[in-house]
């Protein structure tokens, strides 16, 4: 705890390299036993690395398997617009359609609204495998509008994967409808198991018909969330907790959480930045409560990084997402557009798609060991940051200035491991760059060694050269981590030449949630 208190209060200060102060605290992560089936760590574990049954379930599950994410499309609908408690750092807008965040959505629905809603993305989009019910409230103080829609999903589309997100209050009051309905995946919110810690994040809960407020109420909501994961997966249903890292409240006292939760069997812990801007209008955004940064957030990640899966690639969706982690296609499925639409659900085709993906991951899997075999006799300490330009596929197919978002991987001899993304605003508009120009990216990717696209201008690829940050273009629709092992191994070559020289990079900053530009 003390080593990571260091580390959390040496990136803040960026007086030095985080990498040395990483040496002290070691890669062993917490050390509590837990995660159901765990055998491989990250979300990026594959079909190799999990029971069979655990692999069925999160194969094309893109919020649960790294790999997934790559190719599989989830949607939320907006049927819970009710919550039963208040979280200083939330604040349920609607119709913020510039915005990606949790709580936020253009239109709520009605259970039949949603159901037609599901069976027209579906139809349109094959690869959508999972329903996810986030909200804008909580989908359990919205149970009967919750379990409708589930129910009419399920009996229009069994293929589709169900999902649900909770604050973790009443989850116990409704385990035995979540396994009738064959919810096989839960997310909970966990941000403390300290009440003195949680009356800081939490001003109310409102259970049992009475309002609670402070350490009392924290201590009634922490008993439920942690009763309620463990009669989860006592289940077998698997369950991915959610936290928010708010530093100087919570960022040390995260590890702990992450030891509660493991012991009870949790599948998959998500440890998010806050999202704080003040224009957002929550409490800690208006208190002035800054969010981590990108280093921050990566050295809590590692610390809590051992036997149980750790998610990286969150983006903190909005409450009608819909689409692939990292775009957002709901005005293409709006009420009035469903309405219009004739919808036709198509099985085979989502089947063949599905088969199509299969053998694409094969492929995949196949460059990634031929590449990661090249870096068998290599000998190096030196760690890398990469940035990737994709709009999915597993490869390197977006052109710098039309990405929403950069990709980032972590790269050694080990290997190439995913470790998070950068929300930025379009660089290019119309041809134009944006208003907001080339600062705002760099910043997201000043901790990075190099940033690989389809294509890039010359004037944002000279601003990156003079930030030190590599702008590559021959890896072009290459696999993504077959082609960032390739580039790291490239820069060992250069750097034992002493054609370069290899420099640590500092820290960067982490998009406040919305995007600004279209």
């Amino acid at each position: 705890m003390q080593k990571l208190a260091q580390l959390l209060e040496f990136g803040a200060s960026g007086s030095a390299p985080l990498s040395e102060l990483r040496k002290q605290l070691g890669s062993g992560g917490c050390s509590s036993q837990g995660g159901a089936g765990k055998s491989g760590c990250g979300s990026a574990a594959g079909q190799g690395d999990l029971p069979p049954e655990i692999w069925e379930k999160v194969k094309n599950h893109p919020c649960y398997s790294e790999q997934a994410h790559h190719h599989f499309a989830r949607m939320h609908v907006a049927v819970a617009p009710a919550c039963n408690i208040q979280c200083n750092y939330c604040n349920r807008k609607y119709d913020c359609a510039n915005e990606s965040r949790p709580g936020v959505v253009s239109e709520k629905l009605t259970p039949e609204q949603a159901a037609k809603k599901v069976i027209a993305v579906a139809s349109r989009v094959p690869q959508m495998t999972v329903l996810g019910i986030a909200g804008p409230g909580d989908p359990l103080a919205n149970p009967d509008k919750t379990f409708k829609t589930f129910e009419l999903v399920s009996a229009a589309a069994p293929d589709i994967k169900l999902c649900l997100s909770t604050n973790g209050l009443t989850l116990p009051d409704h385990i035995d409808r979540i396994a009738a309905l064959k919810v096989d995946h839960v997310t909970i919110t966990i941000n403390m198991i300290d009440p003195e810690i949680g009356a800081k994040i939490y001003p109310w809960i409102f259970y049992n018909h009475r309002r609670y407020h402070g350490v009392e109420a924290a201590k009634i909501l922490s008993e439920r969330q942690l009763l309620g994961l463990e009669m989860l997966t006592a289940r077998g249903i698997l369950v991915k907790v959610n936290s928010v890292m708010i530093p100087g409240v919570n960022d040390q006292h995260l590890v702990e959480v992450n030891k509660a939760v493991k012991a009870r069997g949790a599948f998959l812990h998500n440890i998010m930045p806050l999202i704080s801007a003040p224009e957002h209008g929550t409490a800690f955004g208006l208190a002035g409560q800054r969010g981590p940064t990108a280093q921050e957030l990566k050295v809590l990640q590692d610390a809590c990084e051992g036997e149980m899966n750790m998610m990286r690639h969150c983006r903190q969706c909005r409450a009608d997402a819909v689409g692939l982690l990292g775009e957002d296609r709901s005005d293409e499925f709006t009420n009035a557009k469903v309405e219009e639409m004739e919808v036709s659900y198509d099985l085979a085709a989502r089947q063949a798609y599905l088969a199509k993906v299969e053998a694409e991951r094969d492929a995949i899997a196949d460059a990634k060991k031929a590449e990661l075999k090249t870096l068998e006799d290599e000998a190096s300490g030196i760690a890398i940051q990469v940035a990737v330009a994709t709009k999915g596929g597993g490869r390197i197919n977006e052109h710098f200035g039309h990405a929403h978002e950069f990709q980032i991987y972590e790269v050694s001899t080990a290997g190439a491991k995913f470790i998070g993304h950068r929300r930025v605003d379009l660089y290019c508009e119309g041809g134009y760059a944006s208003v907001t120009g080339i600062e705002p990216i760099l910043k997201a990717l000043n901790d990075c060694t190099a940033v690989l696209v389809a294509k890039i201008g010359i004037c944002p690829k000279d601003s990156l050269t003079g930030a030190g940050i590599e702008a590559v273009e021959s890896y072009a629709f290459e696999f993504i981590e077959t082609s960032v092992i390739a580039y790291f191994k490239d820069y060992l070559r250069r750097v034992g030449q002493s054609e370069i020289r290899h420099v640590v990079r500092g820290d960067a900053a982490i998009r406040q949630g919305a995007f600004t530009e279209a």
